[in-house]
């Protein structure tokens, strides 16, 4: 996968996929009565960490410089 299709792609999931998320995982969590505020802090801060573990691959590397373009392209 190029640099500029991991980059277009890690936008799209930030910008759709990631409020959609949240959304479902707000929904998820009122389902069930409300817990302590320690232990929701707890399930949040999980469920914030847990959506990023598939997509780690396409976003590391994303505030660097593009590595395929020439060197007079960068901007340094």
């Amino acid at each position: 996968m190029t640099y500029r299709t991991r980059k277009r792609l890690a936008l799209l999931i930030l910008a759709v996929g990631l409020p959609v998320y949240i959304v479902v995982a707000v929904n998820v969590i009122a389902l069930f009565d409300r817990p302590s505020i320690l232990v929701e802090l707890v399930v949040y801060v999980v469920l914030g960490v847990v959506w990023a573990l598939p997509f780690r691959y396409l976003f590391r590397g994303m505030a660097h410089p593009d590595p395929d373009a020439a060197p007079a392209d960068r901007a340094d």
